[in-house]
C-alpha cells in the first residue's frame, strides 16, 4: 500500500492485509476507487496515522466526558494537517461520510494531535486540552468507520469493503460490524456502557485494522506537545508466575476458552511457524498427540495459535517450547498473545506430534476439538471456489467429490430441498489458505509475489479433486474454517510446503452433442470494440506497472485500448471456434449504436476475427452475423450491451430479418430479446427453428426495493419474472408469425433452475436442455449453478440429440482473464479459450434431417 510508506525499523517486513470480498462485484478489474487531487501544500506521503480512538465519551463508566481521535506522526519532521480532515461514516453507510472535521495546525515530529468529538453524557473527567474540537465528530460506540482524509471535503464515492488503494485516504479505522475497513474491521468496544478504547498496537501499521488495533481499558488521550495521562482505570497487575496449563485446558470444551483474559503458561511442540506473511505467530501442540487418535473421543483440542511478533523469529518447527501469555478469542479462534520474554526453548526432549489423519468433521463442535492441531486430511475434497485465489491466495474446498451447489438451483427458496442444500453446503465447506494474510492485489510489493498454488500449468479449476500430500493446521480466520500450510507459501513452493495438488479437468472441446445442426449460447463478457481510450474522461484499471488494461467509470465496459482488446478478442475467438456450433447466441456484446456507429459494428468485427482465425488454420471461414432489423427500439431504451447472433453459412440460413421484442415495460432494465428464424441450409420447412437470445436483469444491481429487493432469489427477481412472462408471450407470437413451433430460448437469464423466472418458462412447456447435462455454467460465492440456459419448446425438444456445458470459463481462476493481465508477476495470460468469459457456453445438437436425408434413410 503506497499511501503509508513508513515502516518502523523494529517491524521488519510488514505484509498488507487481505482485501475484503467487495472486489467480487467488479466484472473486469480490481477495485480501485476514484481519486481526487490532493489540496495544495499537503504532503501526500505524510505518514500520519490514527493512533487511538475513544468512541464512548460521557457514557456510563466512561473515564472521559468526550469522544476523541488521537493522531500520531511517526516521522522525524512536523507535518501540516491543513487541508486534511477527520471523517466518520456509519457502519452500514455507502454514501459520503457526514461527520467531517477539517483539520488545522501542525502535528509535531514523533508527536500527537488530539481531536475532541461529541459526547454521550456527563460521565467522566474532562479531556486534556485538545488541539481541535468539533461535535461533528460523533462516532458510534460499537461500529463505524473513522477516516483520516487527505482533503478537507467529504470523500464522495468512497468504496466499502477493504479500502487500501484510495489515494485520498491517509488512514482508516473500521471497527465492529462496519462495512468499510483496512483488510478486516477492528474489534468493537461493544457499546456505550463500555469504557474501552481502540489503541494501535506499538504504532504498527500493517493495513489490517483487526491486527493493528486492540481494545484497552487504558484510555490515554494525548495532544500535541503533551504526554500520556495516567491510564484510567489502572490495569490489573499481571501475576508474577502464571499457572502452567495444558493446551487442552486452555482450549476448553466449547468454542470459547474458559481462561479468556487470564495469563497462563503452557508447553508444546511447534508445528507451524509464520515469521512472514502477516500471521506473526506460530502453532504449538501437546507432545505426543495426534496421529491415529480418534477425534470422536476427543473433548478438547491439543493445538493452539500463539500470536507473537516478538518471538516468531526465534522458533522453528519441531522446537519444544514453553510460552506465557494472555488467552484471547480472536474473532472466533482461541489464541495466546506472547510478548517479548514470554518464550522459553526447552532442552528436554518431547515426543513428536503426529498429524491426525481425519476426514472433514461434520459439525462445528467436532471442528473445535481439532482447532489449531496438525492434520493430514483424508477422504475426497473438491475445489468449489477459486475466485479469491487471485487475491488472497486461498481456495474454497468442499468435502466430497462435487463442488457446492447454489440452493436455489436445487429447490425453490424456502423449500425443504433449499434448506437441506444450504445446511449441506455449510457442513462441507473449508478453505485451503496459504499461511499468510497477503493481498496480492494490494501494494506494488505484493503484486510482485507469485501467487501460491496457481500456475499456467496447474489451473486449479472448480471441480478439480484436491489430493492432500502434506500436513495442514486447522484454524478459524475471517469467519471461515481453514486448512493452513505449516508455513507461508511462495509461488514456486521452494520450501516444499504446498500441502495439496489438483487434478486438471480441462478439455479441448465440448462433448459431441450429435444431430446435424447445433446451437449455443455464449456470454462474451463485455466485448467492446469501442475502447476506453477513445472516450473522453474514461479511466482505466491498471496492471502492476501502471499500464491500462480495462475501462473504468465510462460507457465503454471492456478493454481500455487496442492492445488489450486484442488479448480479449483472442480468447473469445479461440473459445467460439473450438465450440464449433452452427448458431451462437451472444450476450454482453457492444451495442455500437450507442457510440454513434452502425449498430452491428462490434458484431461485424468479432465475426471477421472468427473467420480470420479459421482461415489461418486452413479451415472454412463461413461465419456470418445476423443483421439488426429495420425496426429498432428507441436508442434511449437500449443498453450499451446487447444480444446478437452469429451463424455458419454452410450449415444454416436465416429466414426473414431478425425481430427485437420491444417491450419497454418488462424489459425497461434489461436487454430486449432478439429473435431469428433459421433453417438447415437447403432444407425444407420442416427444418425451420426459432432462436431467441436473452439477457435478463442481473441479480446484484443496486436500487432494488419492494418486490424487487432480495428475498432469497437475488435482487430484481420480480423484474426477471415479468421478463420471463413477456418472453413466453413473444415466443408464442413468433411461432404463429414464422409457422413453426420449434423455439429455443437461449441466453443469460440470471436465474437458477428453481427460481421464479425459470418456473414461468417451465410451466409454459419449455424444457431446460442444460439441466440434462448435470453441469453448471456459473460460479458465485463458492457455489455453482446455471444462469445460462437453452430452453426448448416441446416440438423443439423432440429434435434435440444431445447437450453439453463446456466448462472453460466459470471454473477457471479470474487471474487468467485478459482483464487481469500483468496483475501478478506470474504471467497467466494465454490466447486460448480458458477464462474467455465468466459464464460457460452451452451447446445443443439438433436432429433436423432434410428431405434428401430422409429419402436416403428410406
Amino acid at each position: 500500500m503506497t499511501r503509508k510508506p513508513w515502516k518502523p525499523a523494529a517491524c521488519g517486513a510488514i505484509a498488507a492485509g487481505v482485501l475484503a470480498s467487495g472486489f467480487a462485484a467488479l466484472p473486469a478489474a480490481a477495485a480501485q476507487p476514484a481519486t481526487a487531487a490532493q489540496p495544495a501544500g499537503i504532503n501526500t506521503d505524510a505518514a500520519v496515522v490514527i493512533n487511538e480512538a475513544y468512541v464512548n465519551g460521557g457514557s456510563a463508566n466512561a473515564p472521559y466526558t468526550h469522544k476523541f481521535v488521537e493522531l500520531f506522526n511517526p516521522t522525524d519532521a512536523p507535518v501540516t494537517l491543513d487541508g486534511m480532515s477527520l471523517q466518520y461514516r456509519s457502519s452500514g453507510g455507502t454514501s459520503a461520510p457526514t461527520g467531517v472535521v477539517a483539520l488545522k495546525g501542525t502535528i509535531p515530529a514523533n508527536g500527537y494531535f488530539l481531536v475532541q468529538g461529541g459526547s454521550n453524557g456527563g460521565t467522566g473527567a474532562a479531556l486534556p486540552e485538545a488541539d481541535q474540537a468539533s461535535g461533528a465528530l460523533n462516532p458510534s460506540g460499537s461500529s463505524g468507520t473513522i477516516v483520516l482524509a487527505g482533503q478537507a471535503t467529504s470523500l464522495t464515492g468512497m468504496a466499502t469493503g477493504s479500502v487500501l488503494e484510495d489515494e485520498r485516504v491517509v488512514d482508516l479505522l473500521g471497527y465492529g460490524s462496519s462495512n468499510t475497513y483496512e483488510t478486516a474491521a477492528a474489534a468493537s468496544p461493544n457499546g456505550t456502557t463500555n469504557p474501552l478504547s481502540m489503541n494501535r498496537s506499538g504504532r504498527l501499521d500493517t493495513d489490517n485494522n483487526a491486527e493493528d488495533f486492540s481494545l484497552s481499558a487504558a484510555v490515554t488521550p494525548v495532544a500535541s506537545g503533551g504526554t500520556a495521562p495516567e491510564a484510567q482505570p489502572e490495569p490489573e497487575p499481571e501475576p508474577e508466575a502464571p499457572a502452567l496449563r495444558t493446551i487442552a485446558e486452555i482450549q476448553g470444551t466449547s468454542n470459547v476458552s474458559p481462561l479468556v483474559g487470564q495469563t497462563v503458561a503452557t508447553r508444546g511442540v511447534v508445528t507451524a511457524a509464520y515469521p512472514s506473511g502477516g500471521f506473526n505467530g506460530y502453532y504449538m501442540q501437546t507432545p505426543g498427540t495426534g496421529g491415529e487418535d480418534n477425534a470422536a473421543e476427543r473433548t478438547a483440542s491439543d493445538g493452539i495459535f500463539v500470536y507473537s511478533p516478538a518471538t516468531v523469529d526465534d522458533v522453528a518447527i519441531g522446537d519444544h517450547v514453553e510460552v506465557a501469555g494472555k488467552v484471547a478469542e480472536h474473532f472466533g479462534m482461541t489464541q495466546l498473545t506472547v510478548n517479548d520474554g514470554g518464550l522459553t526453548t526447552l532442552d528436554e526432549s518431547a515426543e513428536a506430534v503426529k498429524a491426525a489423519a481425519v476426514e472433514w468433521p461434520a459439525t462445528d463442535a467436532d471442528r473445535e476439538k481439532l482447532e489449531g492441531m496438525l492434520l493430514r486430511p483424508e477422504g475426497s475434497f473438491t475445489v468449489t471456489d477459486n475466485y479469491a485465489l487471485n487475491q488472497y491466495g486461498e481456495i474454497g474446498l468442499a468435502a466430497g467429490e462435487m463442488p457446492l451447489v447454489q440452493p436455489t438451483a436445487v429447490g425453490a427458496y424456502g423449500s425443504d430441498a433449499f434448506w437441506a442444500e444450504t445446511e449441506k453446503n455449510a457442513a462441507l465447506a473449508v478453505t485451503l489458505d496459504d499461511g499468510a494474510s497477503t493481498n496480492f492485489l494490494g501494494s506494488d510489493r505484493n503484486k510482485d509475489i507469485p501467487l501460491p498454488y496457481l500456475t499456467p500449468e496447474d489451473p486449479v479449476r472448480i471441480g478439480s479433486a484436491a489430493d492432500f500430500t502434506g500436513d495442514v493446521v486447522l484454524d478459524y480466520r475471517f469467519d471461515l474454517w481453514r486448512f493452513q500450510p505449516v508455513g507461508e507459501l511462495t509461488g514456486d513452493d521452494s520450501a516444499g510446503l504446498q500441502p495439496a495438488s489438483f487434478s486438471n479437468t480441462r478439455t479441448d472441446a465440448p462433448e459431441e452433442v450429435g444431430g446435424n445442426v447445433s446451437i449455443a449460447s455464449f456470454n462474451v463478457l463485455n466485448y467492446f470494440t469501442t475502447t476506453g481510450d477513445q472516450l473522453a474522461g474514461c479511466e482505466a484499471y491498471t496492471d502492476r506497472d501502471g499500464n491500462p488494461v480495462s475501462a473504468r467509470n465510462c460507457d465503454a465496459r471492456g478493454a481500455y485500448d487496442a492492445e488489450n482488446l486484442e488479448r480479449q478478442e483472442a480468447k473469445i475467438v479461440a473459445a467460439i471456434n473450438a465450440l464449433d456450433a452452427d448458431v451462437v447466441a451472444l450476450e454482453e456484446i457492444e451495442n455500437s449504436a450507442k457510440f454513434g456507429k452502425d449498430r452491428d459494428a462490434a458484431l461485424a468485427t468479432l465475426t471477421a476475427a472468427l473467420n480470420e482465425a479459421l482461415a489461418a488454420k486452413g479451415e472454412p471461414a463461413d461465419w456470418d452475423y445476423v443483421r439488426s432489423p429495420e425496426e429498432l427500439p428507441s436508442l434511449a431504451d437500449e443498453d450499451f450491451i446487447r444480444t446478437a447472433f452469429i451463424y455458419k453459412k454452410d450449415a444454416v440460413q436465416t429466414i426473414d430479418e431478425s425481430v427485437i421484442h420491444n417491450d419497454t415495460d418488462a424489459f425497461a432494465n434489461a436487454r430486449k430479446p432478439l429473435a431469428q428464424t433459421f433453417k438447415v441450409k437447403a432444407g425444407g420447412a420442416g427444418t425451420k427453428f426459432i432462436v431467441v437470445a436473452n439477457h435478463f436483469k442481473s441479480k446484484g444491481s443496486g436500487g432494488a426495493t419492494g418486490d424487487n429487493a432480495d428475498h432469497g432469489q437475488g435482487a430484481w427477481n420480480a423484474a426477471r419474472t415479468a421478463q420471463a412472462e413477456s418472453l413466453v408471450a413473444f415466443a408464442d407470437g413468433l411461432q404463429e408469425q414464422f409457422s413453426t413451433d420449434k423455439v429455443f430460448l437461449t441466453g443469460d437469464f440470471n436465474s437458477y433452475a428453481q427460481e421464479d423466472p425459470i418456473r414461468v418458462l417451465r410451466d409454459a412447456g419449455y424444457v431446460d436442455q442444460g439441466e440434462k447435462t448435470g453441469e453448471h455454467t456459473y460460479s458465485f460465492d463458492g457455489m455453482v449453478g446455471s444462469l445460462d440456459h437453452i430452453f426448448a419448446s416441446p416440438s423443439a425438444d423432440a429434435t434435440v440429440a444431445g447437450a453439453d456445458v463446456w466448462n472453460i470459463n466459470s471454473v477457471e481462476s479470474v487471474a487468467l482473464e485478459y482483464s487481469r493481465y500483468n496483475y501478478n508477476v506470474t504471467d497467466f495470460y494465454a490466447p486460448d479459450a480458458y477464462r474467455a468469459s465468466d459464464h460457460d457456453p452451452l451447446i445443443v445438437g439438433l436432429d433436423l434431417p432434410t428431405a434428401k436425408e430422409q429419402a436416403h434413410s428410406r
